[in-house]
């Protein structure tokens, strides 16, 4: 039995570059490194596609949001595509106002981004966004709504809100099990 061959050059260079990018770095109150959550988001968008440079723009999804790593760095070692893929990916920033003040404008500026985005961006995002849905479903159950104090936004009905925009935002994506699942953790989380 011979396995096929498949150039993961691209992918596992870029895993290595986020996993020394969130080194030692925690991700939130859940005690075990960050790089589990953009190894999640890759493994995720490999149920929908083995293009490479999706792969490598899922597990880079935060690195220029969260590191001191920035999009032209990404784009020198990556190319346009995967630059431009985690440029979307990347959290609006609203001088002046805090993250919990800029809140609810960050999200409707993400929902809407995403709305009118490539189908490539959409399926990065399905990625970051399930493996962020299951977090918070998993938390949900252990702790209920305890779980919203993490946030800076502490209401559910915001939190709903936000992931029924970016369901709908994505609903391109319907098809994939990716997407099934993210809708049937929502309506989980905020049927109570």
């Amino acid at each position: 039995m011979s396995d096929k061959y498949l150039d993961t050059d691209l992918f596992d260079r870029a895993a290595i570059l986020a996993i020394k990018a969130h080194h030692n770095i925690e991700r939130r109150d859940k005690g075990f490194p960050y790089i589990i959550h953009p190894m999640e988001a890759a493994e995720i968008v490999a149920t929908i596609t083995n293009d490479q440079e999706l792969l490598a723009a899922a597990i880079l999804h935060d690195v220029v949001e969260d590191t001191e790593i920035t999009v032209e760095e990404i784009r020198s070692e990556f190319g346009d595509r995967v630059a431009e893929l985690v440029a979307n990916e990347s959290d609006l920033v609203v001088e002046g106002k805090s993250a919990s003040e800029s809140w609810h404008e960050r999200k409707q500026f993400a929902i809407d981004r995403l709305a009118a985005a490539s189908t490539d961006v959409k399926i990065v995002a399905m990625g970051d966004k399930l493996s962020n849905m299951r977090a918070i479903a998993r938390d949900y159950e252990a702790i209920g709504d305890e779980l919203w104090n993490r946030f800076h936004v502490t209401e559910v009905g915001e939190h709903e809100w936000h992931y029924r925009g970016l369901a709908e935002s994505l609903r391109e994506l319907g098809g994939t099990d990716a997407y099934i699942e993210f809708l049937m953790l929502i309506n989980r989380v905020f049927s109570h």
